[in-house]
């Protein structure tokens, strides 16, 4: 398998070269040569298998020709054999045609670690094989950052520096981080929103000298192996609810886009799915796009589902690639004109397409907690803030047909304590191995929002664990 740039500039790779990559030096995203497809036979073949088999089997094509089948079924079995579920993503049904599938069973409580536990084997294995250190920089709105730290943390051929937006997490997912006293850890609150951070980490990737000093890697879901990562347990959601005979669908609290384009990808590969709902809070571009093609940055507002604060989804770039009939030219173009003028000049015939297949949904944090008081008194079922939007959303845009939707359930209601007990009184307890988490010491740097201050602090770091 081959990958190519949606800006049509940087030369095509294959997966462990991106991996390391990243970013495209162009300023795009990597993305298949060509797309894998399984026939319904294939799909079946599927059913039953533990979730670490069938992880394999669904990533072996994106794979192909950098790692072998078998290395990378013991870097599946290795990654989710830590998950505090039997089923690693169990799916438990909420009310009638809505499924919660959830992900947070993981080390961090949060989706993320069904991607980045797998990362870190990943980046072992290629670092080990060709005797390369990197330096991962990565952006987070609350759960990619402590996700990534906890799959990369005491690993000898890798440095992270994580960027997060100073008071703009929650108190869980900040201390996930910054009380990790790893010797290759190094955590940065920033003085701004996470657009702010986002824009510095691909800045820093876009200077060149810089980015070959510190050989920079990502694990942002601009990283396609994130993506690649996730496909499968959308497989595994829908297999057991009748595909491929049977569709679904699926919705998606959604932020930074990468979650709902990995589904994207699933049903790019065969796999029936009929329509993919987009969950917004009030940072609600996504949704104002697939509602009237206004694509339009404004002012991130904070919100009670803060990993959703997000005005600029980065992994949009990837489905406007598809969009545009795969024109990196035209993709170019489209996405520097978005960086200029704010605003995303979405062809009407590729925004129709888009509609085809997304539909978009926006809920208030008066709603979101209404959502989660409603969840827990009618389905005993007790979801954070995210996840109830990602019900309502599946709520809101049903198939009908009797069409069952797959809800991401995107972390677990401990990471967003004040918000659980501001809706139901219930104040959820961590699990017992972060039980003592706030007592813990935290160790961060507080930094302007400036990118030659950042990258101080990033070379400072690499530096002095590479001697």
């Amino acid at each position: 398998m081959r990958y190519v740039s949606t800006r049509g500039q940087a030369p095509a790779r294959d997966f462990s070269s991106v991996l390391l990559a990243g970013l495209a030096e162009d300023g795009g995203l990597f993305m298949p040569e060509s797309w894998p497809v399984f026939s319904a036979a294939e799909w079946r073949a599927l059913r039953g298998l533990p979730y670490a088999e069938l992880a394999a089997r669904v990533m072996a094509p994106f794979t192909e020709g950098s790692l072998p089948g078998d290395t990378l079924r013991l870097m599946t079995q290795r990654a989710y054999a830590g998950f505090g579920h039997a089923a690693t993503a169990p799916l438990v049904q909420i009310e009638p045609q809505i499924f919660a599938l959830e992900l947070f069973h993981g080390p961090t409580l949060a989706f993320k670690d069904m991607a980045m536990q797998l990362l870190g084997q990943l980046f072992d294995h290629v670092l080990a094989e060709r005797g390369e250190r990197v330096t991962i920089v990565g952006a987070t709105s609350g759960d990619t950052g402590s996700a990534a730290i906890e799959a990369c943390r005491d690993r000898d051929n890798i440095d992270v520096v994580i960027l997060h937006p100073e008071g703009r997490t929650s108190a869980v997912q900040r201390r996930q981080m910054t009380t990790v006293l790893s010797p290759n850890i190094h955590n940065i609150a920033l003085q701004g929103s996470f657009d702010d951070c986002q824009d510095l980490v691909k800045a820093m990737f876009n200077d060149a000298p810089f980015r070959q000093e510190m050989r920079l890697s990502a694990v942002n879901s601009i990283n396609w192996a994130r993506i690649a990562a996730q496909v499968p347990y959308y497989v595994a959601a829908a297999l057991a609810l009748g595909a491929p005979e049977r569709p679904v669908a699926v919705a998606v609290p959604t932020g930074n886009f990468g979650n709902v384009l990995a589904a994207w990808v699933a049903r790019r590969m065969g796999l029936p799915i009929e329509r993919l709902i987009v969950g917004a809070n009030r940072n609600d571009i996504l949704a104002r796009f697939l509602a009237s093609n206004d694509m339009s940055v404004h002012g991130v507002a904070p919100s009670l589902s803060p990993s959703m604060d997000i005005q600029v989804s980065s992994n949009f770039e990837r489905l406007l690639f598809e969009l545009l009939g795969r024109d990196a030219a035209a993709t170019t173009d489209t996405m520097q004109r978005f960086r200029a003028e704010g605003r995303m000049p979405v062809p009407d015939e590729a925004w129709r397409r888009a509609t085809a297949l997304f539909h978009g949904f926006t809920l208030s944090d008066e709603g979101t907690l209404e959502e989660i008081r409603r969840l827990h008194r009618d389905s005993a079922y007790l979801a954070d803030p995210h996840t109830a939007i990602g019900v309502a959303a599946a709520r809101a845009h049903r198939p009908e047909k009797g069409i069952p939707v797959i809800v991401a359930a995107t972390a677990h209601p401990a990471k967003f304590p004040e918000a659980v007990e501001k809706a139901t009184g219930f104040r959820p307890p961590l699990p017992p191995r972060m039980a003592d988490l706030y007592a813990r010491e935290e160790r961060f740097a507080v930094l302007p929002n400036d990118l030659e201050a950042v990258e101080a602090v990033v070379r400072g770091h690499a530096r002095r664990n590479s001697h």
